[in-house]
């Protein structure tokens, strides 16, 4: 077998994965608007009137506008579900995004890169369809040493090393202007093992208790995002929410 065929058969293992575990969560449920979580205070002075804009992966937690964003998602109830909402939502994956090259001045994707096999050429991707100068938000988990076997069920392929993400970014053509310490982890190991067991041995119970009781009350609780300048340090942070900026593409000398 093939580098190749290797890395197509491992994309198409991870896909199944996401697959499974996504679209029976996103069938059972609810969209949850942008509004509502603690990166609406900083997407919302991104926004602007007739603004080209793409999110990839949203599930039903969309951080970015349903009007006028379009929405790239791999699981067909999630799509279904934001096209009932009125978005503009189609099915597709990060590595093989269906739009022209320099199509969007703000890009979305949080929680995704780390659950594909080629995380640069997920990048990659995303900077393709960027305009120079477009806005990309991006969040992944960082430090492989706290990988969990939450990581495995949900789909992850890696966590980062920040020096890791930063050299990512770079090579894609994204600087990193600010950071934030991102996500919500439970303050007790023990919790997060029962939530696991719960999702592999009673997985309708969990989902149902997810969506109607530990969602809202983590809504409830969210912390107000505090963004430093540059990469945070981020020895504590278990996830890393980043504001990048698409540099301009260098021009040659005979241009």
């Amino acid at each position: 077998m093939t580098t190749g065929e290797t890395a197509a058969h491992s994309e198409a293992a991870l896909r199944a994965v996401n697959r499974r575990f996504y679209d029976r969560f996103w069938a059972a449920a609810r969209l949850v608007e942008p509004e509502r979580f603690n990166t609406w205070p900083l997407v919302a002075p991104l926004l602007r009137p007739g603004q080209p804009r793409l999110e990839v992966g949203p599930g039903l937690r969309p951080r970015l506008p349903l009007a006028g964003t379009r929405f790239v998602d791999p699981s067909a109830p999630a799509v279904a579900k934001l096209r009932a909402r009125g978005a503009h939502a189609v099915a597709g994956w990060i590595t093989a995004l269906p739009f022209p090259d320099a199509s969007f001045e703000l890009v979305g994707a949080l929680d995704i890169v780390e659950h594909v096999d080629d995380g640069d050429r997920a990048l990659a991707e995303l900077a393709r369809v960027a305009r120079d100068g477009a806005t990309l938000l991006l969040s992944v988990p960082l430090h492989p040493e706290r990988w969990t076997r939450f990581d495995q069920l949900v789909g992850h392929r890696r966590r980062y090393e920040p020096e890791q993400l930063g050299r990512a970014l770079a090579r894609a053509g994204f600087e990193i202007e600010r950071s934030a310490v991102y996500g919500m982890q439970p303050r007790w190991p023990g919790l997060a093992e029962f939530g696991l067991w719960c999702i592999e041995h009673r997985p309708r119970r969990a989902l149902w208790c997810y969506e109607h009781l530990l969602m809202p009350l983590a809504l409830r609780m969210q912390k107000r995002l505090a963004l430093v300048d540059g990469l945070l340090a981020s020895g504590s942070a278990d996830e890393v929410l980043l504001v990048c900026r698409k540099r301009a593409a260098e021009r040659s000398a005979d241009t």
